[in-house]
């Protein structure tokens, strides 16, 4: 925690770049950048990390710290000071970096950490976090190398020692029998330096027997193979070139024949479970090998876990796998047959490469930022990082989630991925010439303005959000059409994929260091941040005091079509009765030193200020007498 009074942080914050002190939000930002990577240690950072990574990195970027703040404010509605904030952030990033520097490594790790190139699978743990909270999840991942295998005294049952590039321990691995033919000590491929995935394991503690930390057997093991080997490319020609998936024959693997497969991962998914599969969770594989002939692979119930260990555009090799018909798996598809994960398939993995690129840092950083990245402690040296390596992903797209700065509208350009954008909201409707739930959001920030196209799974999901209000959006991803537009893309279901709406945040409201107080005469409708105004309640037209019906999904007002049916006059979904709320729709004055507004008030906001809900509002017998058709009530002034 830090310790520190919060008047100095305050000052600290206000004396931040004069380009990001007009909105409080961006300004914390920059002052908790400062505060967890300070200048003075940016140096040793890089020369250190540099040697020991191989890869630059000068603490956690925008994206990172900005998601983390408003995960905090959404935490803590009612609120927190700057130093909580300053400490969850500190906490978190040291979290995160504990085991980036690992001690001490076996040889043959240090050897592949120098080859290290591919990017960590979603849900991989290393060793010495086990160690460390004493438990493993079933879903979790280790990226593992064998340092050595070996039997257990007086018994036929191997162990394999695993490390890996984060972790200073070790753990012994109960190897499953299903892989014993592949531990021969003459010529077997789990053999020390061997990198291997692993997932589905149980953790025997050290009080449960040993006296030290084993991982039970697991059947979810992937072996990873480097065609730059000789002994990989001997196997991967020896045993995996003559099969494709167009001599695959379900009569002759009925009759008994094997295949070894290899393939492309084009595609990951969940399949609907109908019919004969019953509630059972299911995964697809959409495989495609070297002819361009695609191919479904499908795990079953705790299989599923096997899609952990996959990314898209890896190479696949798949020795024996089961040929199931089309119809005993209950897929609709055209293939006549797909493939399973069959008592003795066996994987192995040629994990997809993230190729980098060299980004040059926009102008934008200097004239909207103000970034410290760009400036060394001497002014006069000029800028000191002019460019930032970025990861490619299997299409080309350049990945920024980890880009240091922030991204304005004017950075945005042909292949990007993982962009975050920060803004307000100029205009948002649904698109009406689509089935699916598709809505478009006009955001402008200090540099322009874009449309991007939410993609929701099947409705709209993120309350209630309108024309001004600020908003965080990530996850983006940006293309030109063949009409040469640029188009820009968000997924509610995608990895990374977030949308807050900072102007319904309670817990930013009630954050001082997040925001400061403005004059009702400052409202602007070109204001690029968020106003908070302490106005008091001058008047409430008796006459506009009423009640609407409202879509309890997004928040807005719907109406009866002309068939019947209520529905919504945003996102134009017929509402259930379970969807439809009554609401308040009254028009305010509300005044604050000398200036005065006309609003329209809704939602929780009218309730609190009315002090009734809108049920019982509607519901009060004086309302019902003839003549009486107002509510006045006992606060104007306040």
């Amino acid at each position: 925690m830090y310790s520190v009074d919060n008047r100095v942080l305050i000052d600290d914050i206000n004396g931040c770049s004069d380009t990001t002190s007009e909105d409080p939000i961006l300004a914390f930002i920059e002052y908790a950048s400062s505060v967890l990577c300070p200048l003075e240690e940016q140096g040793r950072l890089e020369e250190e990390e540099e040697e020991d990574l191989g890869e630059y990195r000068n603490g956690p970027g925008w994206n990172w710290i900005t998601s983390r703040i408003l995960k905090t404010c959404i935490s803590y509605s009612s609120g927190v000071t700057a130093a909580i904030l300053l400490s969850e952030l500190s906490q978190a990033w040291n979290e995160q970096q504990r085991y980036k520097v690992p001690k001490k490594r076996s040889e043959c790790i240090n050897k592949l950490k120098k080859k290290y190139r591919r990017k960590k699978l979603p849900n991989t743990v290393s060793i010495d976090s086990i160690y460390e909270k004493n438990f493993l999840s079933l879903s979790s991942v280790l990226e593992a190398v064998v340092v050595d295998t070996f039997l257990l005294p007086g018994t036929n049952i191997y162990l394999l020692t695993l490390g890996d590039l984060w972790s200073s321990n070790t753990i012994d691995l109960f190897l499953h029998r299903r892989y014993y033919n592949l531990v021969n000590p003459g010529n077997g491929i789990l053999k020390g330096g061997r990198e291997i995935f692993l997932t589905g394991c149980y953790l025997r503690t050290a009080t449960e027997g040993s006296g030290h930390y084993r991982l039970l057997p697991s059947e979810y093991l992937v072996i990873l193979l480097d065609e730059d080997e000789d002994d990989d490319a001997m196997l991967l020609g020896a045993q995996f070139c003559s099969d494709s998936f167009s001599s695959i024959s379900i009569d002759a693997a009925n009759g008994g024949v094997s295949y070894s497969l290899f393939a492309r991962v084009e595609s990951i998914g969940i399949l609907e479970s109908k019919g004969k599969s019953g509630d059972v969770q299911r995964k697809q594989i959409i495989l495609v090998d070297n002819d361009g002939v695609k191919l479904r692979f499908l795990l079953w119930g705790e299989q599923i876990l096997l899609a952990n260990l996959f990314s898209v555009g890896s190479m696949l090799a798949l020795d024996r796998p089961f040929i199931a018909s089309s119809e005993d798996s209950d897929v609709a598809t055209c293939e006549e047959f797909c493939l399973e994960y069959g008592s003795a398939t066996q994987l192995y993995l040629m994990p997809f490469i993230q190729h980098e690129e060299q980004v040059t840092v926009a102008l934008t950083q200097n004239v909207y930022q103000g970034s410290r990245l760009l400036t060394t402690l001497d002014p006069s040296q000029g800028a000191k990082v002019s460019q930032v390596t970025l990861p490619c992903d299997s299409h080309g797209s350049v990945d920024f989630s980890d880009y240091p700065f922030r991204t304005f509208v004017s950075d945005l350009h042909d292949k990007m991925t993982g962009v975050s954008l920060y803004g307000v909201v100029r205009d948002i409707f649904r698109e009406n010439n689509t089935a699916e739930s598709i809505f478009c959001l006009r955001i402008e920030d200090s540099t322009g303005a874009i449309c991007t196209k939410l993609h929701f799974a099947k409705s709209w999901s993120l309350g209630r959000l309108g024309l001004g209000h600020t908003v965080y959006i990530s996850g983006l991803r940006c293309f030109v059409t063949k009409q040469k537009l640029l188009e820009v893309l968000w997924f509610e279901d995608e990895v990374g994929g977030s949308c807050i709406n900072l102007s319904c945040l309670p817990g930013l409201l009630n954050t001082s260091c997040l925001h400061k107080l403005s004059c009702l005469s400052d409202l602007s409708t070109k204001m690029q941040s968020i106003y908070i105004c302490q106005v008091w309640l001058d008047l409430v037209e008796h006459c506009q005091v009423n009640t609407r019906s409202s879509h309890a999904i997004c928040g807005h007002f719907i109406s009866k079509t002309a068939s019947g049916p209520l529905e919504c006059n945003f996102c134009h979904r017929i509402c259930e009765d379970a969807e439809v709320v009554r609401t308040f729709h009254l028009k305010i004055n509300l005044a604050s030193n000398g200036a005065r507004v006309l609003a329209w008030c809704t939602g929780h906001a009218a309730s609190e200020l009315l002090q009734i809900s809108a049920d019982e509002f509607y519901n009060l017998p004086e309302l019902n007498i003839p003549g009486r058709t107002s509510y006045v009530p006992f606060f104007t002034g306040e």
